[in-house]
């Protein structure tokens, strides 16, 4: 079945930095577009950042954009998102996601936690 497992999170201070990274299995993961969501408290989800199954077209929100980086690695199956120069409203749960015509299948959730 398909499985997608999020690491990486933490208690960072602003202007810190946390690498992101979800395991995918169950499925062929170089075949599909990969995507990072947020959860921040008390609001909805938001979106981060796309990246088509090749790696090589990649879009960001412009809250992430210059700071966050999405990247895959095909090889072992995995999704990573780098974050640098994080602020306390990033705080929030991470999810990667599949997508497809919609995103189908989440991960779990990795609470990264922006604060002094």
């Amino acid at each position: 079945q398909v499985q997608l497992v999020e690491s990486g999170g933490g208690l960072v201070q602003p202007g810190g930095s946390l690498r992101l990274s979800c395991a995918a299995s169950g499925f062929t993961f170089s075949s599909y577009y990969m995507s990072w969501v947020r959860r921040v408290p008390g609001k909805g989800l938001e979106w981060l950042s796309d990246i088509n199954s090749g790696g090589s077209s990649i879009y960001y929100a412009d809250s992430v954009k210059g700071r966050f980086t999405i990247s895959r690695d095909n090889a072992k199956n995995t999704l990573y998102l780098q974050m640098n120069n994080l602020k306390p409203e990033d705080t929030a749960l991470y999810y990667c996601a599949r997508l497809k015509s919609a995103y189908d299948y989440w991960g779990q959730g990795t609470q990264v936690t922006v604060s002094s």
